[in-house]
């Protein structure tokens, strides 16, 4: 969507000094704004929503989502209410698409990954009260994530505060601290009181846009103030000059001499998705073996001789073969946190050497582990690497070794009656006909979903696989996939289990405002990730069961296509019709419970940390990385 800068003609931010600004970000800030803005009329500034002889009949709610507009928001996402009926109605009529969502959460969710998807700021709006707190889980996997989200929140006018009002939202009702104050959610939060504050709020929220990695900001106005006019206000122009997160030379002098002392590994995290031809370039220079968090699948090609695997939740055992038979002397990470998801903290894959890790957050090197020798580097990744390839020697003999590669068992012949269907031929056929034909985004949601489609789906290019792997709420694919579809304009794909389908859907809202969304439900009437691993620990008793459901028919009565599958057969033609179809679908595939998940590691971590098997003589069984 085009955007549209309205204003004076004496700009408010200046953004040229944008294009100084590396092109790579841990987390994507607005280049793509930049980049129109710097084609603009006005010599590459953003127009101001405010000048100083603003008209009185503007008002506040009016003035923030001009200032939105100018902040590059394309879409705002959330559930309406009467105490924010001004800012709905004000938003509404701004060049910002406003799509009303059945739950909060939903709407976090989708603008999480709507931002993922287009790289652009996004808004989630909410009434008060429980409008704010359905929205949390969602803002919280925003944080986690590292998106760059807005949520514009009522909350009670002060008057009205302490006397009961309807939904009340004050400090009679809700701790301050935290929702409306920053701190581990937000990392910006104000309550508005009057419109001589929003010169100052703009000012904070184009810094923290045109800044690179994440960032979730609150913005609470009390109804009263919504309606209030905005008068005699002077916004003088401002400079938005982002620092550069490049590495010192001397940063950089050290890396090299760590590297060049012995073979290396690259370990590839979500933060380096923009540096695909960059690390590409490195390994091959090298001969550098590359393994890749979950998130960050498909940044490095799977399909590439010196990819060795996925690390941590439903990833790949050559990854520990590789470190048991060529093990490297150092590590080289670029853009992961290295915590539990990805990594497990498995003693086997520290290298003899160390880390040397890469990231823009300079606390993150060092922490997931703690008692490793790590050179911390605080840059943009791809500015990083692109420096390391111009003052990092060529290897002596950069001839590739014979790599592990990552294990793809095949698939046996079907049974006699294909029924139910196997997820592992369920993930063949999405790798056919979704992964290798067509240029969707594809989410996976929490549980087996997660591991199923980690471990055997194959991405060969960036910002294609996306999963949440720090929060891992239920109900972020199912929704998010909105968001990707919605910002990618083109079809986005959810792998989701039938508990999150049943916790927090958006069929409603897809079907009315016709989003390409594709959902393909693992139905197992369990909550299998959890029933397995209860199993494989030996620990019983627990329920984790969930009543038959039908989804297509669910779905058929919000008004998307749908089908079942119950046979093998059945699903590369329905895969097919879905892809074909012009309006949301779903396909309600009912998947063999008993097949054992790729989710060893995953138990195996529980263990370390305290949860024990109810048996001896039922030790965790590996089924997947970290084989240890």
């Amino acid at each position: 969507m085009s955007q549209n800068y309205t204003g004076s003609n004496s700009p408010l931010i200046t953004t040229e000094p944008y294009k100084e600004f590396p092109a790579n970000r841990y987390v994507e800030s607005v280049s793509d704004i930049s980049r129109q803005v710097d084609e603009s009329e006005n010599n590459g500034g953003i127009e101001p929503f405010l000048n100083d002889e603003t008209p009185p009949t503007l008002s506040v709610a009016d003035a923030i989502a001009q200032m939105l507009v100018n902040l590059g928001v394309s879409y705002a996402f959330g559930v309406a209410g009467g105490a924010m009926a001004s800012l709905w109605g004000a938003l509404s009529n701004s060049s910002i698409d406003v799509l009303n969502f059945r739950h909060e959460a939903g709407a976090a969710f989708a603008a999480t990954e709507a931002y993922f998807a287009n790289n652009r700021p996004t808004v989630v709006f909410t009434t008060a009260g429980p409008g704010i707190t359905n929205a949390l889980t969602g803002l919280f996997a925003a944080r986690g994530e590292g998106a760059k989200v807005i949520l514009l929140s009522a909350c009670t006018s002060a008057p009205q505060r302490g006397r009961w009002a309807i939904q009340e939202t004050s400090t009679y009702t809700l701790p301050s601290g935290g929702i409306f104050t920053p701190g581990a959610l937000f990392n910006y939060a104000i309550t508005i009181e009057s419109a001589a504050q929003l010169p100052q709020i703009f000012r904070k929220l184009a810094l923290a846009m045109a800044q690179p990695g994440g960032f979730v900001a609150h913005l609470s106005i009390p109804t009263a103030v919504q309606t209030s006019l905005v008068e005699n206000i002077s916004l003088p122009q401002l400079d938005v000059t982002p620092f550069p997160m490049t590495a010192s030379k001397q940063a950089i002098a050290k890396s090299v001499e760590l590297l060049s002392s012995g073979p290396f590994a690259i370990w590839v995290g979500f933060g380096a998705r923009d540096a695909a031809e960059e690390i590409i370039e490195l390994a091959e220079r090298t001969g550098a073996a590359v393994m890749c968090s979950p998130r960050a699948k498909g940044i490095f090609p799977e399909d590439h001789p010196q990819f060795v695997g996925v690390t941590g939740l439903g990833g790949h055992a050559s990854v520990l073969t590789y470190m048991e038979q060529q093990p490297p002397l150092r590590t080289l990470v670029l853009g992961t946190r290295l915590g539990e998801p990805t990594s497990f903290w498995s003693s086997a894959l520290v290298p003899k050497g160390g880390f040397v890790h890469v990231d823009i957050d300079p606390e993150v090197p060092g922490v997931a582990y703690p008692h490793v020798e790590t050179f911390g580097v605080r840059s943009d990744i791809k500015a990083f690497v692109e420096e390391l390839l111009q003052q990092l020697p060529d290897a002596p003999d950069s001839t590739t070794l014979s790599l592990p590669r990552p294990e793809h068992k095949a698939i046996e012949p079907a049974p006699e009656v294909d029924y139910p269907v196997r997820p592992e031929v369920l993930m063949a056929a999405i790798q056919k006909i979704i992964v290798e034909d067509t240029d969707a985004v594809v989410m996976a949601e929490c549980g087996n979903s997660f591991t199923w489609s980690t471990h055997l789906l194959q991405f060969s290019e960036a910002n294609r696989y996306r999963v949440s792997t720090g929060v891992g709420a239920m109900g972020h694919a199912v929704t998010g996939v909105l968001g990707a579809a919605l910002a990618n304009n083109s079809k986005a794909v959810g792998i989701v289990g039938d508990g999150a389908m049943l916790m927090n859907n958006e069929i409603s809202t897809a079907v009315k405002y016709k989003i390409p969304a594709i959902w393909i439900v693992l139905n197992d009437a369990r909550y299998n990730m959890c029933h397995q691993g209860m199993k494989i620990l030996g620990l019983k008793g627990a329920d984790a069961t969930l009543p038959p459901t039908n989804f297509a028919m669910i779905a058929r009565g919000m008004g998307a296509e749908a089908v079942v599958v119950l046979r093998e057969s059945d699903i590369e033609s329905a895969l097919k019709q879905a892809i074909a179809s012009n309006v949301p679908f779903l396909i309600d595939v009912v998947i063999d419970a008993d097949r054992p998940a790729p989710s060893g590691g995953r138990n195996k971590s529980l263990a370390a940390q305290g949860v024990k098997s109810s048996s001896a003589k039922n030790p965790a069984k590996q089924v997947s990385f970290p084989m240890v």
